[in-house]
C-alpha cells in the first residue's frame, strides 16, 4: 500500500542530475571529492532516525528506510516525497534497489524481506522463514538475480530474486560458532558473499555451487584472557550490556569495485582493508570516534567514503589510507550512505531523521 504524498517544503532542484553529465569525460573521483563537498538537499519526512538509503540505477529517485516502518521514495531533483511504503512492523535495517530498477528489497527488525514495485508501491513478495530473527543487511548479487541476507542469526540464507525461492542456507565449518551473521556483502563477480560477525570475525564464502565457507578471519576480533567459546559474544542480562568482545561487532562491509579489496567497518570505531582474494589484512584506518556503520566505494575504487555513530562522514584516499576530508552536517549518528551509479552524488541517512545529499567537484558558477 503506498500513500501519496508531497510536502509543502521542496528543496531546490539538484544541480547534478543525471541528464546534465550525460556523455562526460571519465571522472578522477579522487580529484572529484578532493577539490569540494558540498551540501545539495535535505529531506525531512522520515519521524525517526533513518537506517538506509539507495539510490535508484536510474538516479532519479532515492529510497530511504528506519525506525518510523516506513519506506520513503523521493524525487531527487524536486525533492518531493513521491511515496510511502507501507507494510513493516519494525525497524526497516537495509534498502537496495535490482540493477534493472524495477524491484526494491527492503529487510526488516519483523524478520521479514519484502520485494517492492517501486514504481506504484505494490509490495510483490515477502521473504522469511520459520526461524528467522531481526534482519538486518541485505546485498545483492551484481547481476540483480540473488538476494543474500544477514540478521540475528548465525545462518545466511540466499534467495533467487525472481521467483522468491529460497536458493541455499549457508552455514560455517564450527558447528560450535553461533554467533550472528550481521553483515553480508556480494563480491563484484558475484562468485562469493563476504559476512561478518556480531564479534568482529569476517568469513569468505564461495556461492555457487558450493555454498562452502571457503576462509575465516579474526578481522576485528581481539582474543581476550577471560575470552571462553561458552560465554563470548553473548548478551549479559545482569549488567544489561554486552560483553566486551562485542565491542567488535561488525558494521559494514564493502568490496572495492575493482575486487582488489574487502573494506570492513566495526564497533572499535576501526575501518580495516583486506587484500582479496585471501583475505590478507592490509592496513587499518582510524579516525572516527564512534561504531562505524557504513561504507561506500567510488567506481573507480580509489575513494572509500565512511560514517557512523560520530556524526560525521569521511573520504579516504585508498592508495595510502588517509582521510583527506570530513563533513560534519548531521546532528546525530548517520547509520546509512550510498553513492549514486555515476559516483557523482552521495547521499546520507542519519539518526537525525533527514537524508542528505552531497556532490563534490568546484562549486558552480552563479
Amino acid at each position: 500500500m503506498a500513500d501519496q504524498i508531497a510536502p509543502p517544503r521542496a528543496p531546490s532542484p539538484s544541480p547534478l542530475t543525471p541528464s546534465s553529465r550525460a556523455g562526460a569525460a571519465p571522472v578522477d573521483f579522487l580529484e572529484y571529492w578532493k577539490t569540494g563537498a558540498r551540501e545539495l538537499t535535505t529531506y525531512r519526512g522520515h519521524s525517526h532516525g533513518v537506517w538506509s538509503v539507495a539510490f535508484s540505477p536510474d538516479g532519479l529517485t532515492l529510497a530511504s528506510g528506519g525506525v518510523d516502518r516506513l519506506v520513503r521514495i523521493w524525487d531527487i531533483e524536486t525533492g518531493r516525497l513521491l511515496r510511502s511504503l507501507r507494510g513493516h512492523t519494525a525497524d526497516i535495517r537495509s534498502v537496495v534497489f535490482t540493477p534493472d530498477g524495477q524491484t526494491l528489497a527492503t529487510a526488516s527488525e519483523d524478520r521479514t524481506i519484502r520485494l517492492w514495485n517501486p514504481h506504484t508501491g505494490e509490495s510483490k513478495k515477502l521473504l522469511f522463514t520459520r526461524y528467522d530473527h531481526n534482519v538486518v543487511s541485505l546485498s545483492l548479487s551484481p547481476d540483480g538475480l540473488m538476494l543474500a541476507r544477514g540478521s540475528h542469526n548465525k545462518d545466511i540464507k540466499i534467495w533467487e530474486v525472481t521467483t522468491g525461492t529460497e536458493l541455499m542456507t549457508l552455514l560455517g565449518k564450527d558447528q560450535y560458532d553461533h554467533h550472528w551473521s550481521v553483515c553480508v556483502a556480494f563480491s563484484p563477480d558475484g562468485m562469493h558473499l563476504a559476512s561478518g560477525t556480531d564479534i568482529g570475525k569476517i568469513k569468505l564464502w564461495e556461492v555457487l555451487p558450493s555454498g562452502e565457507e571457503k576462509i575465516l578471519h579474526n578481522g576485528h576480533w581481539k582474543q581476550d584472557d577471560d575470552d571462553t567459546s561458552e560465554t563470548r559474544g553473548y548478551f549479559v542480562e545482569d549488567d544489561g550490556g554486552f560483553q566486551k568482545p562485542m565491542d567488535y561487532w561488525i558494521g559494514a562491509m564493502a568490496f572495492t569495485p575493482d575486487a582488489k579489496l574487502l573494506i570492513t567497518g566495526s564497533r572499535d570505531q576501526t575501518i580495516k582493508l583486506f587484500d582479496m582474494p585471501q583475505v590478507t589484512e592490509q592496513r587499518t584506518l582510524k579516525g572516527h570516534t564512534g561504531w562505524v556503520r557504513t561504507l561506500a566505494v567510488t567506481p573507480d575504487s580509489k575513494v572509500l567514503i565512511s560514517a557512523g555513530d560520530d556524526a560525521t562522514i569521511r573520504f579516504w584516499d585508498l592508495s595510502n589510507g588517509r582521510c583527506f576530508r570530513t563533513l560534519k552536517a548531521h546532528t546525530a549518528g548517520i547509520r546509512g550512505i550510498t553513492l549514486s551509479p555515476d559516483g557523482m552524488t552521495l547521499a546520507s541517512a542519519s539518526w537525525d531523521r533527514t537524508v542528505k545529499l552531497w556532490a563534490g567537484g568546484a562549486e558552480p558558477a552563479e
